[in-house]
């Protein structure tokens, strides 16, 4: 059963369906009058009137395919009709009423307002004609006729246009939201690899450095080697024990989880800070570096986006400055300012400017770095001195605070243990 909710569907699937129901309509319309003899209005049929009926059906069959000659055969029609029988043609008249409708709705605006004027001046000429009056009920209602079909193609183009632009607008939606989807899946890959970069190339750092140390000493001094494979055990620990949450982001896409044997929340990243900084530094001085630390300002609550990347850039600028410095020592200088948090790292250079990639690395440390010290608005400076050493100058945006009020130094001298000669790029 077809309802009106499911009429549409059906016109717009079967299109000459719906041409030949209404041409037999109109033609139908045309032939009742010879079956009971005269028009409602008392005239007399003729031979006419059938041939009039049979024009109008062929012409509405044809209307979606030419609908401006159809409108043109139809008024020429009703005016020959005219002339012929000395009274218009009913069905010509229904006939170029559907034509006017059927080029509102599908040709170019200013064609269809051309040719629809030129429809109403011809009917009103014929009515004119046959009526012997210029100012009669009929020739007015010609025009009102005729403006009202035209209105009505006119809407229902208006309303198939903001449909088709609906549609396209909703396919140009879905394509940007799966490009959204795609740039967000990119950005969040390139997060994580670098988030495994910070996590893991310091601590492998340190063990390729310890395991040189080791195997430098694993037969004159078995006992020096025995502390050098514990740090490697301790790094390997540190790795794993950092690793666990950030392939547990990977696996699960909440915030927060729960453990269920303790019913505690734990986080599903790491987020240090420089609250581990006394534990980050004693890592590299077992490995054999000596940091010159200072602290200057007062310490206080950072938010975490700042603290994580502040730690970060303390990890890997004293990594590489164990990597690639002439000796194992370098400058650290952590200033808790007002409204900023600067952190300088200096240490001598081994030759030639300090490198950005090389073969045996990335070159993705001071990248970054820099990026990271980017996306929480602050600023990263790089780069050698004209006295040998390369300085890390790192400026990072605070909360408002009071002004500093005490500077402290700590030394942290290098192990018995010699670095070794594994001299790594920038990783």
């Amino acid at each position: 059963m077809i309802g009106p909710a499911s009429l549409p569907r059906v016109t717009g699937a079967h299109p000459r369906l719906l041409d030949a129901a209404l041409a037999t309509l109109v033609g139908g319309i045309g032939l009742l009058p010879l079956l009971f003899g005269r028009w409602p209005d008392g005239v007399r049929p003729s031979g006419a009137d059938a041939v009039a009926a049979a024009a109008a059906f062929l012409l509405l069959l044809a209307r979606r395919r030419a609908p401006l000659p159809v409108l043109a055969l139809t008024v020429l029609g009703e005016v020959t009709f005219t002339i012929l029988a000395s009274y218009p043609s009913r069905v010509l008249k229904i006939a170029a009423l559907i034509a006017v409708y059927t080029v509102a709705r599908t040709v170019r605006r200013r064609i269809a307002l051309i040719a629809v004027s030129g429809t109403a001046l011809s009917l009103y000429a014929v009515i004119t004609y046959a009526t012997d009056s210029a100012t009669g009920p009929e020739a007015g209602a010609v025009f009102a006729w005729t403006g009202m079909f035209a209105a009505v193609g006119a809407t229902v183009r208006t309303w198939h246009d903001y449909v088709a632009a609906m549609e396209e607008r909703a396919l140009r939606a879905e394509a940007t939201k799966e490009e959204e989807a795609r740039r967000r899946v990119a950005e969040e890959r390139l997060r994580i690899a670098r988030e495994l970069h910070d996590v893991i190339a310091h601590h492998i750092a340190l063990i390729t450095i310890q395991a040189g140390v080791a195997g430098h000493f694993l037969r004159a001094r078995p006992d020096q080697a025995e502390v050098a494979l514990g740090h490697i055990r301790d790094s390997g620990r540190t790795v794993l024990d950092e690793l666990g949450p950030l392939l547990h982001v990977l696996r699960q896409s909440g915030d927060e989880t729960t453990d269920e044997t303790t019913g505690e929340t734990q986080p599903t990243e790491p987020v240090p800070g420089l609250a581990r900084l006394g534990g980050l530094l004693e890592s590299l001085t077992a490995a054999g570096l000596s940091v010159r630390h200072r602290q200057a300002g007062h310490p206080r609550p950072l938010p975490t986006a700042i603290d994580l990347t502040a730690y970060r850039v303390v990890q890997e600028g004293l990594t590489n400055a164990h990597k690639h410095g002439t000796t194992a020592e370098a400058d650290l200088l952590v200033d808790f300012g007002t409204d900023e948090l600067r952190i300088r790292i200096t240490n001598p250079l081994a030759s030639g400017p300090y490198p950005e990639s090389a073969a045996t690395g990335t070159g993705h440390g001071l990248t970054g770095m820099r990026e990271r010290a980017h996306a929480v608005g602050g600023t990263l400076h790089a780069g050698a001195d004209a006295d040998g050493r390369f300085r890390l100058a790192v400026r990072l945006p605070l909360p408002t605070a009071g002004p500093p009020t005490d500077t402290r130094t700590s030394d942290r001298p290098a192990t018995a243990l010699p670095a070794t000669a594994a001299e790594g790029r920038q990783g």
